[in-house]
């Protein structure tokens, strides 16, 4: 077809036997290829793993703070109540130095002044208690080297041997710790027992 100038008119239309234009749909750079499933799935699976040992860690850390958050109320002390156990063991000994004869005998004074040093002494166990510092005194129970330690052996058949038969030296707790062992004396013991049959004869 010709236009009235005589010249050609091409834009009816496309010519024939010319191919359709057909869009493509744009992949963006950091899209998985197709074909990738797999991929995703171990990526999937990778990250889950390491959510789930981040969380681990966190409530391992978590615990941890807590124990040593109840710990250092319990035994930050630690340090601080050793050097009053030294106060605790003079007044013992001051305690101990005055025969019972003595005390009974003695004018009022003295006595108001031994009564004051036992209160003394009754309200300092008082407060290291109060604190988780408890007085032991393992006269009589069987040795154990965990909470007791042993200075001498005591001769003595009338208790089984390891029998704790003296306290040098009274033992204190810290919470569940020992702050200090206690200084004991311990039995060796009788002769053992002679057997049944021979006893019958």
């Amino acid at each position: 077809m010709t236009d009235p100038s005589g010249q050609n008119d091409n834009s009816a239309g496309p010519e024939q036997g010319a191919e359709p234009m057909v869009s493509k749909p744009y992949i963006m750079p950091d899209d998985p290829e197709p074909g990738s499933a797999e991929a995703l799935a171990k990526e999937a699976a990778d990250l889950r793993d390491k959510m789930l040992r981040t969380l681990a860690e966190m409530e391992n850390l978590r615990q941890r703070t807590r124990r040593e958050v109840a710990d250092s109320k319990i035994y930050g002390i630690t340090g601080f109540a050793r050097d009053v156990l030294d106060i605790a063991d003079s007044l013992q000994r001051t305690i101990d130095a005055v025969p019972v004869e003595t005390r009974e005998s003695a004018d009022p004074l003295l006595k108001s002044l031994i009564e004051g040093v036992e209160l003394t002494e009754r309200s300092l166990l008082s407060a290291l208690e109060k604190n988780g510092v408890k007085k032991f005194d393992p006269l009589g129970e069987k040795f154990n080297p965990n909470f007791q330690q042993a200075m001498y052996e005591v001769p003595d058949a009338s208790v089984p041997s390891g029998t704790v038969v003296q306290v040098v030296q009274a033992g204190y707790m810290i919470g569940e710790r020992v702050l200090r062992p206690a200084l004991v004396g311990v039995s060796k013991g009788g002769a053992k027992a002679a057997p049944a049959a021979e006893q019958q004869n």
